[in-house]
């Protein structure tokens, strides 16, 4: 292909540009994912959902009590698993000794999920009150729940079922040492419980023992933290407590997932988008403050590349040591909106390589790929892919599939923007769970022609001056 031709198709793709092409027939299992991903997500707050999980008396109540005590300026809820132990049937009632309460199928985790759900998309919930006399949760009035920041979701079972684990942000097992869970056991059913030692100890071995090797420990592998020695572990739960707290400032997508990150906002960054986005801005201002806000995406970008460690000597004589910046990476730019990136990226890495790639918005589906141009040893590198609007998302998935197809590994590509809509961040995620995607603002979503809303306009004509004004 000359380069005339080449020239000629950037010139006609570069009109409207809104970092993907039109849903209409494309792909329908694409649009289909971007409604029903986005459907919960876009006006309702997503709690932080923690689980944690361990024997029985290794301590979870602790360690809940004493999260939620430090989260004391935010709105906490502790869900019990069980609270959805299943009503004892007249001959289970008979035999209530024989009844096993630790195996799995004496909770009733459909209704459990049915609860968490709701929690989960801002509904209050009524949860059961189960009575340990009875053996029934309708004797005591529900307990009313209300949405709210953080979800504490505490049971011995709750890793065992994949579609509960799934629900959480963060998984905690609380580890303690099986002759102290027993002595806390005993002390707990003989005071508390007014049982005899003789009874607690046969529950425990025809029931409790047997259960925990069976089904509770081998969830431990699900964990995301281990808690040795339960609520005594305070350096463990402070900073469980700090992780919570980072979290929680962070925009909702970015506790669904974890290769999202937004740059912490500040009236800096709040003021400049403030100007790019004012469609009165004159063209030198909108260049010069999209600049600055390129330059800090690109270094936040940066900064998510491998480093190794490395001393040097000072001027003074001493021994610094640093880390040395990754030697094997290059840019890959979108047409045309993309290019505007490249100088940010030039200034920080020195004698970068910059590969292209042009994809036409319209026809064929939306997905032709038009040009291409990368480094010819582009597998062996950690590649940046630079496009300042993620809107639909499909563009950039064309992008990476190409990439991937040279060669690159998924976990090498940092996708960088200035703003994305959630729909794009839910196709880019869900079809490469593994590609980091790095922006400065999540947009509130998109219109019926697909453009980002609020958003900043044309983004490629407004930068190289080819708007209608």
């Amino acid at each position: 292909m000359g380069s005339t031709a080449v020239e000629d198709l950037i010139e006609a793709s570069s009109g409207i540009h809104f970092s993907g092409f039109h849903l209409e027939n494309t792909d329908p299992s694409a649009s289909e994912l971007e409604r029903s991903t986005t459907s919960a997500t876009e006006n309702v707050l997503q709690p932080f959902v923690i689980g944690v999980a361990g024997g029985a008396a290794s301590g979870k109540t602790s360690v809940c009590d004493m999260i939620i005590e430090q989260l004391h300026d935010q709105r906490v809820v502790l869900v019990n698993q069980d609270s959805f132990y299943h009503n004892l049937t007249p001959e289970e009632f008979k035999k209530v000794h024989e009844y096993n309460f630790d195996h799995p199928d004496a909770f009733d985790t459909e209704q459990l999920l049915c609860i968490m759900e709701k929690l989960k998309h801002g509904q209050a919930v009524d949860i059961p009150r189960y009575d340990f006399k009875s053996y029934k949760n309708d004797i005591f009035p529900a307990r009313r729940v209300n949405p709210s920041d953080v979800i504490i979701l505490e049971g011995i079972l709750i890793f065992h079922d994949l579609r509960v684990r799934d629900l959480m942000n963060m998984k905690i097992f609380v580890d303690t040492d099986a002759d102290v869970r027993l002595a806390r056991r005993i002390r707990r059913d003989t005071v508390e419980k007014g049982r005899d030692i003789g009874m607690v100890l046969d529950q425990y071995s025809k029931f409790v023992k047997p259960a925990f090797d069976d089904f509770i420990l081998p969830t431990k592998k699900y964990a995301d933290i281990i808690i040795p020695r339960g609520g005594d572990n305070h350096v463990a739960i402070d900073l469980i407590v700090q992780h919570i707290r980072t979290k929680l400032g962070q925009h909702d997508l970015c506790k669904i997932y974890p290769n999202l990150y937004v740059i912490q906002s500040t009236f800096q960054i709040r003021g400049m988008h403030t100007l790019i986005r004012d469609s009165q801005s004159t063209k030198h201002d909108f260049v010069f403050y999209s600049d600055r806000l390129i330059r800090l995406v690109v270094e936040h970008g940066l900064g998510h590349l491998p480093f190794t460690e490395k001393q040097v000597i000072t001027p003074t004589g001493s021994v610094y040591t640093g880390v040395d910046f990754c030697k094997r990476l290059c840019g890959v730019s979108i047409i045309r909106s993309g290019e505007s990136m490249e100088n940010a990226l030039r200034a920080c890495c020195k004698g970068i390589k910059i590969g292209k790639i042009l994809i036409h918005r319209e026809g064929d589906n939306g997905q032709q790929l038009i040009y291409e141009k990368l480094p010819t040893d582009i597998s062996d590198r950690h590649v940046l892919l630079l496009d300042p609007i993620l809107g639909t998302g499909n563009s950039a998935v064309q992008a990476i599939s190409l990439l991937i197809k040279k060669g690159v590994p998924e976990s090498n590509i940092i996708f960088l923007n200035l703003i994305s809509a959630p729909q794009g961040v839910h196709v880019v995620c869900k079809h490469f769970p593994r590609v980091k995607i790095v922006t400065s603002e999540i947009e509130i979503g998109l219109n019926d022609d697909y453009r980002v809303i609020p958003g900043m306009g044309e983004f490629g004509d407004r930068y190289f001056g080819t708007d209608d004004d």
